[in-house]
């Protein structure tokens, strides 16, 4: 049995560079916009998945992840807890390899099926937070 310690260490540094980021706009004052130029700047590419399909730190964005025409490693979800599950759920069905609901995103049920599908998970925490701790 994994600690949570362990699932953030594996996801950021074992499952691959490629995270999409669901909830990510070009608004500078929003939390996603920051988290994507850290987890950049910790050599990740990061993939803005967005209504608006906007291009945000250099890279395309998309209006959802099925429209994303590559695989992704990491989902990383920053949308209110009522909407994240679907979005847990959309992950699984494109094939990442984990799950991560941000800090004040929670939503037990969606933790439950997504690990039940063999995806790595964490909820209710930040990579931008944890991957400096990593070094």
């Amino acid at each position: 049995m994994h600690s949570e310690t362990d699932t953030v260490r594996k996801i950021l540094n074992e499952l691959g560079d490629t995270w999409a980021i669901v909830g990510l706009s070009s608004n500078e004052r929003r939390a996603a916009y920051g988290v994507a130029k850290v987890l950049q700047r910790y050599g990740k590419r990061i993939v803005p998945v967005h209504s608006k399909a906007e291009e945000v730190h250099g890279e395309r964005g998309y209006p959802s992840l099925d429209a994303v025409p590559f695989d992704v490693d990491v989902v990383d979800v920053f949308v209110n807890s009522e909407h994240a599950g679907a979005i847990a759920d959309e992950a699984v069905a494109k094939g990442a390899k984990a799950v991560w609901f941000q800090l004040g995103v929670i939503d037990e049920a969606a933790y439950e099926r997504t690990r039940a599908a063999g995806l790595d998970m964490v909820m209710d925490r930040c990579p931008a937070i944890e991957i400096p701790l990593l070094d």
